[in-house]
């Protein structure tokens, strides 16, 4: 059975037991998140469609809080003396799909 979920302005393809980077959400490590809204259910027979969702919701682990990569940001505008290095990293949680109830 899969599923496909939105979070983080981003759409999944899950499945029980798939580890997941996400946008950041709230909760502390080992701690249970419910994530919805289910977007669409598949896997055996025919795969139900929202309009936009579904009832139901998926159960998830906290594995991680953390940061990713570095990724350099650099300005400059040729012959005006104008130039600004910046780094950001952006904040992620890792979770374990435990069950999909949809």
């Amino acid at each position: 059975m899969y599923a496909v979920i939105a979070t983080g302005g981003k759409q999944y393809k899950i499945e029980p037991g798939n580890v997941l980077r996400l946008e950041k959400l709230a909760g502390n490590v080992g701690e249970k998140v419910e994530l919805a809204p289910v977007l669409m259910v598949g896997g055996e027979g025919e795969p139900k469609i929202g309009q936009p969702h579904l009832e139901g919701q998926v159960q998830a682990t906290i594995l991680e809080q953390g940061k990713g990569r570095k990724v350099m940001v650099f300005k400059k505008k040729k012959r005006k003396g104008y130039r600004v290095k910046r780094g950001h990293r952006q904040p992620f949680t890792a979770v374990r799909i435990e069950s999909i109830d949809a």
